[in-house]
């Protein structure tokens, strides 16, 4: 009876420690998100006034809405400020909207969300630029969709089986550590063999 308590009592501890960790992995992303959504909205927001388009203010909101939803997102950020810039100035401004989205497009995807998750998630910026690929090439959509918030949580749990390596080797509870020397002096540098010519 006493073994049975004491084993769903460690099992609730885990499944709480799981719990805290992916709910912090997932609030990271979401500021994460939050903050590349609200970079986004600026640059749209910078864009749209210096090339003249009615209403910009309320297509960088929407840029800022619409950046939650992976790829569709920016495409449907784009026709309001298109149809906007058809209808104030012209082919010509429309090909400046064009611009200004790939523009958008490019530092987003290669500059602010790699940098945001890093910073904010902990996700080093070489694995959010190619999990999203590589997920998106086996998964389709639902691979894009799922790959920022399983990279802040999958590092979490990396972060934390680290903290738990650190704990154990203080403790004397980890790998064994090389033994010392015998005159207490550190090894010596190897030496090269020669080189015959």
């Amino acid at each position: 009876m006493i073994f049975r308590t004491s084993n769903r009592i460690q099992s609730q501890v885990e499944i709480r420690d799981h719990l805290q960790v992916t709910g912090g992995a997932l609030k990271s992303w979401f500021i994460a998100q939050l903050q590349d959504s609200a970079a986004v909205a600026v640059l749209w927001l910078a864009g749209l006034i210096i090339i003249g388009v009615p209403w910009a203010p309320l297509w960088a909101l929407l840029a800022a809405i619409f950046q939650f939803i992976p790829h569709l997102g920016p495409v449907m950020t784009l026709i309001g400020p298109a149809i906007a810039a058809v209808a104030s100035g012209g082919g010509m401004r429309l090909l400046y909207v064009f611009i200004l989205y790939a523009v958008v497009a490019v530092t987003d995807g290669l500059v602010l969300q790699p940098y945001i998750m890093r910073r904010t998630a902990r996700v080093p910026i070489w694995a959010s630029v190619l999990t999203p690929i590589i997920l998106g090439l086996f998964f389709s959509f639902w691979g894009v969709v799922i790959a920022a918030p399983l990279l802040a949580v999958a590092f979490a749990y990396r972060a934390r089986h680290r903290e738990n390596l650190l704990v154990q080797r203080s403790a004397g509870l980890g790998p064994a550590q090389p033994p010392p020397q015998v005159d207490g002096r550190p090894d010596p540098p190897p030496t090269r063999p020669p080189v015959l010519r």
